[in-house]
């Protein structure tokens, strides 16, 4: 018997906001790695003071593509420009639906003639595996699915590692015997690691020098155990799954916003083709912010900072919608530093109050209790925007989110309000205990928050300098 796509399932529920809004499914889920290795505390530390070690090979998904025609097929999905894009070179590749909406970004390595590598969340992987099985170009295209999602977690076909931290390039060069190699941001390198030959990209995810390391899954205990015991000299720590899911907080990236698929009739053979078991199919929606219709969770790349990817020298899904667009005002990414009394209010409230008058709970470091968090931003007395991450930087002692709000409120500095908690005492995912909305002051602060991630990163892409 066939199963079931996301359309038909779709056709089963009033709406695809009632669909997630009460989705059993939390935040999104590390596995095989442990919740923390030493405290979250120290992990997090460690990417800003030492060095941490990002286990990345479990949680990710992978799609290869190859074939003569690989290069016109994703130049034809994302909004990226592909001028200059060579071998050796990666890309933070972003897709849209035909309205111009993100569907998902990935980071694409172009590792060979003909032969691209889409890493990251579902959403964007998905989209481009949906075209090359349906469209009419010559490629091929292997899917490696993530350790959460997979019979088999422990044999995938790639491991991948990051090094993190202001220490990650001594211990590079103790495990290679050599002085590490001259890569520009975002460029790729063979190192040879414990007889293993591995591909480093130079990379950055909270503001310091970092290289993310890969190669085949059978050397991966090999490599890793290289690694650590090179580290120790140098303060390596590991990040467990509670630090890794805070550490974007620093750095800016917003994680996991709602893929633009779940309407339009252009869009209706990829949720035929999309299996009800999908990631985006079984994803929760929570938080305060709870429009009328999906469409309103949708964003454009101008909303996640990717308005200068956005480039109109070639032919792709959604260029006619984002042309009218580009003229038009944007709201723009920000980091709001919540304020500590408040936060400690809310907090006090879950923990301590009595009867039906408490706040929801605010875990840490990772606040977020559904795959997609969607939180209300307000400023005097109406809606501005979307919070949708958010947690607590231990470095910068500070409880953080990465939103998208009017361009008018967006000068660091500004006063505005998060609202926190869902309304009617919250929706039926298990992560929700039954609460009452709180009202959380926030000051509009620069993305990347961490002042070394905005030095760092002021000539690379998205993270350019924001104040």
């Amino acid at each position: 018997m066939p199963e079931q796509s996301l359309e038909q399932l779709l056709q089963e529920h009033p709406d695809p906001l009632h669909l997630m809004r009460h989705r059993q499914t939390g935040p999104n889920v590390y596995p095989v790695v442990l919740p923390e290795y030493t405290n979250w505390r120290d992990e997090q530390r460690a990417w800003q003071e030492s060095c941490v070690l990002f286990n990345q090979s479990y949680h990710m998904a992978d799609l290869h593509v190859r074939g003569p025609e690989a290069f016109e097929m994703l130049n034809s999905i994302g909004v990226n420009t592909f001028k200059n894009f060579r071998p050796g070179v990666a890309k933070q590749f972003v897709t849209c639906n035909y309205d111009g909406y993100v569907v998902g970004d990935a980071i694409l390595f172009y590792l060979d003639d003909e032969h691209f590598n889409v890493v990251g969340r579902e959403p964007a992987l998905h989209w481009t595996h949906f075209h090359a099985d349906t469209g009419n170009w010559k490629v091929e295209a292997e899917y490696d699915e993530r350790s959460a999602s997979r019979p088999d977690p422990l044999n995938r076909k790639t491991f991948r590692f990051q090094l993190q931290g202001p220490t990650a390039s001594n211990i590079i060069e103790k495990v290679t015997g050599a002085p590490v190699p001259e890569v520009k941001f975002f460029q790729m390198e063979w190192l040879k690691i414990a007889g293993v030959d591995v591909r480093a990209l130079r990379h950055g995810m909270a503001g310091q020098a970092g290289f993310e390391l890969f190669g085949e899954w059978q050397h991966l205990d090999r490599v890793l155990e290289t690694l650590i015991e090179a580290g120790q000299e140098f303060g390596l720590h590991l990040s467990g799954g509670r630090a890794y899911s805070s550490n974007t907080l620093e750095s800016g990236w917003i994680p996991c916003p709602l893929p633009a698929i779940f309407t339009g009739e252009k869009m209706k053979p990829y949720r035929e083709w999309l299996p009800a078991s999908s990631f985006e199919a079984t994803a929760s929606l929570g938080g305060s912010f709870n429009p009328a219709r999906v469409e309103d969770c949708y964003l454009t790349p101008w909303d996640l900072g990717y308005g200068q990817f956005v480039k109109f020298d070639h032919d792709f899904i959604g260029r006619q919608a984002l042309e009218k667009m580009a003229g038009e005002k944007h709201r723009k990414k920000v980091t709001l530093a919540l304020e500590n009394d408040d936060v400690l209010k809310v907090i006090g409230s879950a923990l301590f109050g009595t009867g039906s008058d408490r706040a929801k709970f605010i875990e840490f470091p990772s606040a977020v209790y559904s795959l997609y968090p969607y939180d209300k931003v307000t400023a005097n007395g109406r809606d501005i925007g979307i919070s949708t991450w958010i947690g607590y930087s231990y470095n910068q002692s500070k409880m953080l989110t990465l939103a998208t709000i009017e361009e008018e409120f967006a000068t660091p500095g500004t006063e505005v309000t998060l609202v926190w908690g869902e309304e009617g005492g919250g929706t039926a995912k298990p992560r929700v205990e039954r609460h009452v909305q709180a009202e959380i002051r926030a000051i509009v602060s620069a993305v990347p928050y961490a002042p070394a991630a905005r030095e760092i990163y002021a000539d690379a892409g998205w993270r350019k300098r924001s104040a």
